[in-house]
């Protein structure tokens, strides 16, 4: 066989294989062309497609970021916690003109400890703020917080160096302190503060632990705290003017479950009712915080949020559609008459009817991607600023983006097929006549 042979097939299959990609080419030209020629338009089209896909993104960020904060915000203080403080307790039921002042004792603790079964763990907390802190390098402020081991695994306290208090701490009243990060960087700028000695009013303690940094910027108390074993605590630091030895700031404690947190509610109130001899079931007795119920209530509020932000979603989307499909119809219909020109110089439906599906998917896939740029942009910008507390930086949600770009790029593929279906199927001369 010749080389000639050979060569002429060959060159008739490239033929074959660059029409098509000369077609594709040729219809990017003429579409690109299309939209320079009404550029006004087109910038306009554009604008209402990236302004409606960024304003629905910025909305549903920002949503995240306050459901992320919220949820980050309230597991910072630990996984079904609740908080039971002092109160009040009517002499007269019902009556609280008639209150008299009532402390949590180390026994009502004990108590719950022992009598409450859905309670699955519970920690005395004795908190002065009125300890001076002194290492040999600064002083500092904070609060001094006397607590039991299992304080660690009721609050969220993860640890950065050194130890967490034990039992041996607390059995033998060891003078040991655990610092939060705030504290530890006061009293320790840039040095090594597990191993080394620091002052409370004048009494020394080792520092054999520090907590990693809680919460974000200043938002958490928790982080100037220093934490020492309870009993050394009503040594050293009882409540000022107390007359009961073994008064306690507030009681910490989980239920088994969160089902459970009722129940286990009803049976700490039943054990302090019957200790400082009031009626349990007077709720304006008891002053505490359910982060259970708390969390129950923010799910309220967060399907509320998304029911608001799922409504106003819809809304955007429509009249971001309805807008594409404006400016889609009335352009198809501008240009029947180049439609039958074309097809007067040979052009198919089916080219012409391509060449239509591809301006509706660049038009508005192209828009939709510059919103989303945008707007994702916008967010990380404001990552960079603090918040106020309970707001996370706002979170670009792929999955609502790209709903968005494919429910725009649908109508305005619709939109400019049907017209253009229509006007394809006339008479080249009849769509020649159109004005």
């Amino acid at each position: 066989m010749s080389l000639t042979a050979v060569l002429v097939p060959c060159k008739i299959g490239m033929a074959y294989t660059w029409r098509p990609m000369r077609m594709v080419l040729d219809i990017f030209g003429q579409i690109f062309r299309t939209l320079w020629s009404h550029k006004l338009r087109s910038f306009l089209t554009m604008f209402g497609i990236a302004w409606g896909v960024g304003s629905l993104l910025l909305l549903v960020g920002l949503g995240e970021g306050f459901r992320s904060g919220n949820k980050r915000g309230m597991n910072e203080y630990g996984e079904n916690i609740i908080f039971l403080f002092p109160g009040r307790a009517p002499a007269v039921a019902g009556s609280m003109n008639s209150a008299r002042f009532y402390r949590l004792t180390y026994q009502d603790y004990a108590d719950i400890h022992r009598e409450a079964p859905h309670v699955l763990a519970a920690s005395p907390v004795l908190v002065s703020g009125d300890v001076r802190a002194v290492s040999e390098f600064a002083s500092a402020n904070g609060e001094i917080t006397g607590i039991e081991p299992q304080y660690k695994g009721i609050r969220y306290l993860p640890m950065k160096q050194g130890r967490w208090l034990n039992w041996l701490d607390e059995g033998q009243r060891r003078n040991v302190i655990v610092l939060g990060d705030e504290m530890t960087k006061n009293l320790f700028p840039g040095r090594p503060a597990v191993g080394a000695t620091v002052l409370l009013n004048g009494i020394s303690f080792e520092v054999v632990g520090t907590i990693e940094r809680v919460g974000r910027g200043d938002d958490n108390s928790t982080n100037m705290r220093g934490y020492i074993p309870y009993q050394t605590m009503s040594t050293y630091f009882r409540l000022k003017g107390e007359s009961e030895q073994n008064a306690i700031s507030f009681i910490n404690f989980q239920p088994v479950t969160a089902e459970d947190h009722l129940l286990a509610v009803e049976e700490t109130h039943k054990v302090v009712a019957r200790n400082h001899g009031f009626d349990y079931r007077d709720e304006d007795a008891f002053e505490g915080w359910d982060t259970v119920k708390q969390a129950e209530m923010m799910g309220t509020i967060f399907d509320a949020m998304n029911m608001f932000l799922g409504t106003v979603g819809m809304v955007t989307l429509a009249l971001g559609a309805i807008g594409v499909i404006n400016i889609m119809l009335v352009s198809v219909s501008e240009r029947t008459r180049e439609i039958g020109l074309r097809k007067a110089l040979g052009a198919t439906n089916r080219s012409i009817l391509f060449q239509f599906f591809l301006e509706g998917v660049l038009l508005t896939l192209l828009s939709g991607l510059i919103g989303l740029v945008l707007s994702g942009g916008f967010m990380a910008v404001l990552g960079t600023v603090n918040g106020p507390a309970g707001f996370d930086p706002p979170r670009l949600v792929l999955s609502t983006a790209t709903l968005a770009i494919v429910c725009l790029t649908l109508a305005g593929v619709v939109a400019g097929l049907y017209p253009a279906r229509k006007a394809a199927r006339l008479q080249p001369v009849e769509a020649l006549r159109q004005e």
